[in-house]
């Protein structure tokens, strides 16, 4: 698995964390998921800057990003969304926002397969419907 797949990965069961544990850090929560992949040997360095950075980029910007979740997403309620599904829209969003560097079909591509890896059979058609709408009206290309 490439570095920026597997932090991706670490990103969302740090943000997963986060929402669990009331007072929990980034770094903390960082910490944790890396720690509970100890089996995959040390991280490669890139995967854990990118990791820190996504997680930190979605904390710093979640009101925002929250705000484009729910104005895009039909019929959901952001409290009513699985903290799954929540956290990776949150990923593709701080991606798709703020991170012009990476595609919108890698950064969609990327999200519904967290969809499908830590969420629901629904999930990552959920996911990749909202993402698009969300790239469409920030006119990602």
């Amino acid at each position: 698995m490439g570095a920026r797949r597997t932090a991706r990965e670490r990103a969302l069961q740090a943000l997963y964390q986060l929402e669990m544990t009331q007072g929990a850090t980034s770094r903390e929560a960082l910490d944790s998921a890396w720690a509970a992949s100890a089996e995959d040997g040390k991280p490669e360095p890139d995967a854990v800057k990118f990791a820190k950075e996504l997680v930190e980029g979605v904390e710093a910007n979640r009101v925002e990003i929250d705000a484009l979740i729910e104005r895009h997403s039909h019929n959901w309620r952001l409290d009513r969304m699985s903290r799954i599904d929540r956290n990776v829209l949150r990923l593709g969003i701080f991606e798709l926002k703020y991170r012009p560097d990476i595609p919108r079909k890698v950064t969609i591509n990327e999200a519904v397969e967290l969809g499908k890896n830590f969420g629901t059979e629904e999930s990552s058609a959920f996911v990749n419907g909202l993402l698009d709408r969300v790239a469409v009206a920030l006119g990602k290309p």
